[in-house]
């Protein structure tokens, strides 16, 4: 493992890593300045150095959160996507989704537009991009039109429910194929998505009657969404949420779903396989548990390998850990610490993971005498 020198950054937090076909990483991040303006970019490293940093946009009405970060991703089509979330009334949790696309690598962006369009001075966020064709990008994302300006549904016994939807983005930004793919989540974990040879694969946390929030997944198959299914019953009863989404990967008909869940009062750390898609899933690997246990997971694959990253936090603090399995789960290759944080809480937010043929690539923030920072580690592929 080394240590992984990052483009300078000025209070760099909320990152997101992202690896494209090409080989490229791309990473964004938020530099917050005063008094609340805040500036997303984007570099992109090729495997041995970064690009200049690039501004993809600034603005001093931003709705700027640990977990409910931007993303970026490309198409094929040499395109790059962003999308970040903007506050849409004086409610501390009214915010919508704006998506942007550069034509030209980064130089430029273009006038933002609302993913949702709604209306409604609520909750819309946690997004998941993904490439829908060689220059459209699907959106899925948990919206809160129905929560009727209740904020948060979970902590208001009158208000509705926490939604997904997902549509399609096409090269002009013009909107298609928008659906209400489950009327009841939870309210405030992170979605993922990636791509399988059968069609893009969302994953999220879900909420039934009862206040059970298991992981389950949609796929877009056939120009439709398949009805949603659970990758493992943990029936895990949690009465709000958990701010604690999972990760998933893909490889032709293969995936595999990282996530977290204190079923039976024991935080864990789990990882599963599918052999067609997301249709069902093989019995989970327990790849950490214990009180200790802190979830936010990431999972990433390459080269018949499953890498897996996930946090801890005890009396001593925040360590940040990477595994790496073989693809069919049957083997740990590798387990590491890569770093202990000197930041607690939340206010290191999400670490990131994604890897190129030679290895992990992580970024995470962590908080210094009171100032977040962007720290990166790369770790190669062992062999035995």
């Amino acid at each position: 493992m080394s240590a992984w020198e990052l483009p300078p950054t000025i209070g760099g937090a909320q990152p997101d890593l992202v690896a494209t076909t090409d080989g490229r990483l791309l990473l964004s991040w938020i530099e917050s300045g005063n008094p609340g303006t805040h500036t997303l970019k984007l570099a992109t490293f090729d495997g041995k150095a970064w690009s200049a940093p690039q501004e993809i946009a600034h603005g001093d009405n931003w709705f700027v959160n640990w977990a409910d970060t931007p993303h970026v991703t490309a198409t094929g089509d040499g395109a790059l996507w962003a999308h970040w979330l903007r506050q849409s009334a004086q409610a501390a949790y009214a915010y919508d989704v704006v998506l942007s696309r550069s034509a030209d690598g980064g130089s430029t962006w273009s006038t933002p537009i609302k993913v949702n369009d709604d209306g409604t001075p609520t909750e819309h966020g946690f997004v998941s991009l993904w490439p829908q064709s060689e220059n459209s990008i699907g959106v899925a994302w948990l919206d809160g039109r129905n929560t009727a300006g209740g904020g948060h549904g979970e902590h208001d016994a009158h208000a509705g429910t926490m939604s997904l939807r997902a549509a399609i983005f096409g090269p002009g930004l013009e909107r298609s194929g928008e659906s209400e793919l489950d009327p009841r989540t939870c309210d405030c974990c992170q979605t993922d998505a990636a791509t399988t040879a059968r069609g893009p694969l969302l994953v999220y946390r879900d909420r039934d009657g009862n206040e059970i929030r298991d992981i389950v997944t949609t796929r877009f198959d056939d120009g439709a969404w398949t009805l949603p299914r659970k990758v493992h019953d943990d029936r895990w009863k949690m009465p709000a949420c958990p701010v604690n989404g999972p990760a998933v990967a893909a490889q032709g008909t293969q995936a595999w779903v990282a996530w977290y869940t204190a079923a039976g009062d024991t935080p864990r750390l789990r990882l599963a396989r599918s052999q067609n898609a997301g249709d069902d899933f093989l019995p989970p690997v327990e790849v950490d548990s214990g009180a200790q246990v802190q979830g936010r997971a990431g999972v990433a694959v390459a080269d018949d390998a499953v890498w897996v990253s996930w946090s801890r936090e005890d009396g001593d603090g925040q360590t940040l850990w990477l595994a790496r399995y073989d693809s069919t789960l049957g083997k740990q290759l590798q387990r590491i610490q890569v770093a202990k944080l000197q930041g607690r809480g939340r206010a290191t937010g999400f670490a990131q993971l994604a890897v190129r043929p030679e290895g992990a690539y992580l970024v995470w923030t962590d908080v210094v005498d009171g100032k977040p920072a962007l720290h990166g580690a790369r770790v190669l592929a062992k062999t035995r």
